[in-house]
């Protein structure tokens, strides 16, 4: 194999594995496909177009001057556009896959070094190197990936272990005399362990932080559950007691109407009828949907609104079984049926509204709109940008919902109306 041609292919498949390392660890535009695709055909023709001059136009000195602009740097934009996330989360996702890159190129180093001297083993190596980094770092994307939405602040820190990390394996990989010492290994070897041990001590870190989410979504479900349930029974009481005194009084009316009719005045027993006819109607309990848990969120927070003047309008059509957890999907529908309540209370009287539909066939499908006073700004998601600390929780739990079920969600604001539509 020429001098040439080996060294392009030694980097073409180190930028093969590290485009992987970053398409592992980048979270994508929606719609993530299309993101995905054009960022693989934009990276693609970057590395190619580099990997052709160093092939065929003797690129290679130029390359080591000026490989940062011609690769790193297009890399890096295009990655940052392509992501959903165009902060710090974006820098530590790049940092680390260069980390990870440099790494298995310090692997494959110093096994060439201990075992044998010659170039197709190198390359056997690297490959070797690369692909079992790869796997570890899957192992480490998914809950990566999930802290990208939990976390929203303290990524600049973060980026410190990675940045630092990758600057200093990469100047030990070309700076030290690694081929021809081994004493000159134990610095660079000392730094991989450091730095793979800072790693796993963030992966723990994350993994707490998703163990306390997942328990926090427990006990805000149970709350949830509970709550719905016992509003549900307190409007089942109140709807017996006001059928027990129907009853009591039942004799009564009957006497009243029959003196009513016997005196020949039958629009005044016409009129008596319907007005009591209009109590117990009243006092009758609705029932939204069959799963109970719903039922009981539907009438819990529809029973909220009107206590609050806002008018309700409601078209809800579900099956017995749902295809989804029944208590997440109604801490969706609770999450946004208490924003819309919450964007109504800065309304006038006569403009308070809500209009919710749901259906069941052929897929669940949620659709929850209000007017709203005031400007809604939206993320590069689409998710609604909470405007005072501590709002905002209720989209970031529908988005997590919408992530765990592969459901698509959808907020707007047109003409002066909010909407969020959810298909599952």
């Amino acid at each position: 194999m020429k001098l040439d041609v080996y060294h392009t292919l030694l980097i073409g498949v180190t930028q093969a594995f590290l485009g992987s390392y970053v398409m592992l660890l980048i979270d994508f535009r929606k719609p993530v496909s299309r993101w995905r695709t054009r960022w693989i055909a934009i990276v693609s023709v970057i590395v190619g177009s580099n990997l052709v001059g160093l092939l065929f136009f003797y690129f290679w000195e130029m390359y080591y001057r000026v490989g940062a602009f011609t690769v790193t740097l297009p890399y890096i934009l295009v990655t940052i556009w392509c992501s959903s996330h165009r902060d710090f989360r974006a820098v530590f996702s790049l940092a680390t896959g260069l980390f990870v890159g440099s790494a298995g190129t310090a692997i494959s180093l110093l096994a060439n070094l201990l075992l044998w001297d010659n170039d197709y083993f190198t390359l056997a190596m690297r490959v070797v190197s690369f692909l079992a980094l790869f796997f570890l770092l899957r192992r480490f994307s998914a809950t990566y990936r999930s802290m990208l939405h939990q976390i929203n602040h303290s990524w600049g820190v973060l980026c410190i272990i990675p940045i630092v990390s990758f600057a200093a394996t990469l100047y030990g990989v070309n700076r030290l005399n690694i081929a021809n010492s081994l004493s000159a290994w134990f610095p660079i070897a000392s730094l991989l362990i450091v730095c793979g041990c800072s790693y796993y001590l963030m992966y723990l870190f994350f993994e707490g932080v998703q163990k306390e989410n997942d328990a926090r979504h427990e006990v805000q479900l149970s709350v949830l559950q509970v709550s719905a349930l016992q509003s549900r029974m307190e409007a089942v009481r109140a709807a017996e007691n006001a059928i027990r005194t129907e009853r009591h009084d039942l004799r009564h009316r009957l006497q009243t109407v029959a003196e009513l009719v016997s005196r020949g005045d039958k629009e005044a027993a016409l009129n008596f009828l319907d007005t009591a006819q209009k109590r117990l109607d009243e006092g009758k309990a609705i029932r939204w949907c069959r799963p109970p848990v719903l039922d009981a969120v539907f009438s819990s927070y529809f029973d909220q609104a009107r206590s609050q003047d806002i008018r309700v309008e409601a078209r809800i059509s579900l099956p017995d079984v749902l295809p989804v957890n029944e208590g997440e999907l109604a801490i969706v529908v609770a999450n946004a049926l208490e924003n819309a309540i919450q964007a109504n209370r800065n309304l006038p009287l006569d403009r308070r509204e809500i209009h919710c539909k749901m259906v069941g066939a052929p897929g669940i499908m949620l659709e929850i709109s209000n007017p709203c006073a005031g400007e809604v700004f939206f993320d590069n998601r689409g998710l609604p940008i909470a405007q005072k600390e501590g709002h905002g929780l209720g989209v970031q739990s529908i988005s997590a919902f919408c992530r765990k079920n592969g459901a698509v969600c959808q907020f707007d604001l047109t003409e002066g109306w909010f909407r969020l539509r959810l298909v599952l």
